[in-house]
């Protein structure tokens, strides 16, 4: 089976199907890599999904398998493989996963989504699947009837314990705010506050997890007094924010400080032909109707990128003959004079390739020329530019042919 593609999608998150449904609707040659064993991304560590629109009772991971379902109605492929380098070179983009597959594609989407933070406190590592756990929905049923301790307080954290509850005797939310105040939507808080089985703790941090081989008591920090008490507990849940997988990335292309994709409202990164959706994206609102939006957009700029790139290699830097490039737009009658004029001028009898670039539709090709203003008008011989002439007249037109 060949491993070249159209498209790869790194990542099965909500993001990364999303793409793979629209990527492969379009007909484009679809792979999503996925690095754990189920698709899905993080909605498939959780139960509820009450804000999904058009969809007002399911699960999240009724929800996820229905995203699977969907691109793979439109023959998208998906394969296991944790990714650990990205090449890119023009229009093909070489990746590579974790135990020797390689994979050839002319557009990629980066969806890797991102892992719980982990907080580095003492007991944290040691006692990890020992008590201390980041998935409420892979673990919960391991605590039934028993005491557990949430830190955090914001969606992820309030949702989870919720659903918590539905398994646990009690639960105890560490809150670093004051009383009262949490980072969670207000619908989700009135819950928690009306839910019996919660309590909370204000102005506090976990200091240390202690236990014998399994959890069992977490110190609490008052960050006010500086007071500290030990509460008794079998298990303790982080949701406490998550980290970008982008490790691989480095260097090919741009991150921010804290290690996300920078990436405009197209989705396009730094480097031409790789997007990035979803929570590995720079961005403020990581939900998962927001995700499947990502990953449309995403789909929608790479089937652009591969038309406009494979139509410029064919057209213009394969090409034998000089290549005259006219970039115009509908909105500029001086720049529809100038295509009216070029095409009346037998080009080709004069051993020219003539080429016309419509600057809206061809955003990518405008600003790898930097087109700032048009008409525009550039000779190109072997693929490098030889002279550009800007807002010409068409005596300069006839002059420069």
């Amino acid at each position: 089976m060949s491993n070249t593609y159209d498209l790869i999608i790194v990542g099965g998150g909500p993001a990364g199907m999303a793409a793979a449904i629209y990527g492969s609707r379009s007909r484009l040659n679809t792979l999503v890599l996925e690095a754990k064993r189920k698709t899905g991304g993080q909605p498939s560590t959780y139960h509820d999904m009450e804000n999904y629109p058009g969809v007002p009772e399911t699960t999240a991971s009724e929800l996820m398998d229905n995203f699977r379902k969907h691109a793979e109605k439109f023959n998208a492929k998906f394969k296991r493989g944790e990714v650990t380098n990205l090449e890119v070179n023009g229009l093909e983009k070489i990746v590579s996963t974790k135990k020797g597959g390689e994979y050839k594609a002319k557009s990629v989407v980066l969806a890797m989504g991102a892992e719980p933070r982990k907080l580095g406190i003492k007991g944290e590592e040691e006692l990890k699947g020992k008590g201390v756990s980041y998935c409420a929905t892979c673990d919960a049923d391991i605590f039934e009837e028993l005491d557990v301790v949430v830190i955090g307080n914001g969606n992820s954290a309030v949702e989870e314990s919720i659903y918590l509850t539905k398994f646990v005797n009690k639960l105890t939310m560490i809150v670093i705010h004051d009383e009262g105040v949490m980072d969670a939507e207000k619908i989700l808080q009135e819950k928690a506050m009306e839910n019996e089985k919660i309590d909370f703790v204000w102005n506090s941090v976990v200091e240390e997890i202690k236990g014998d081989g399994m959890v069992e008591k977490a110190v609490v920090k008052n960050i006010k007094t500086g007071e500290t008490q030990e509460i008794d507990c079998h298990g303790v849940f982080f949701f406490v924010g998550r980290v970008p997988n982008t490790e691989f990335l480095e260097g090919t292309v741009e991150l921010t400080e804290n290690g996300y994709v920078k990436a405009n409202d197209e989705m396009e990164t730094s480097t031409s032909g790789v997007y990035a959706v979803g929570d590995v994206r720079n961005k403020v609102v990581r939900q998962v109707v927001t995700a499947a939006g990502d990953g449309a957009n995403a789909a929608v700029m790479a089937q652009g990128y591969i038309e406009e790139e494979e139509y410029w290699q064919n057209n213009v830097l394969k090409s034998k003959k000089p290549v005259l490039v006219a970039f115009w737009s509908v909105t500029n009658q001086n720049s529809m004079d100038m295509i009216t004029k070029l095409e009346s001028m037998g080009l080709e009898d004069k051993d020219y390739r003539f080429v016309k670039i419509d600057t809206y539709k061809n955003r990518l090709i405008s600003n790898r020329y930097d087109i700032e203003e048009i008409p525009t008008v550039i000779k190109l011989i072997e693929g490098e530019v030889e002279e550009r002439l800007v807002a010409l007249s068409v005596e300069e037109l006839q002059e420069f042919i």
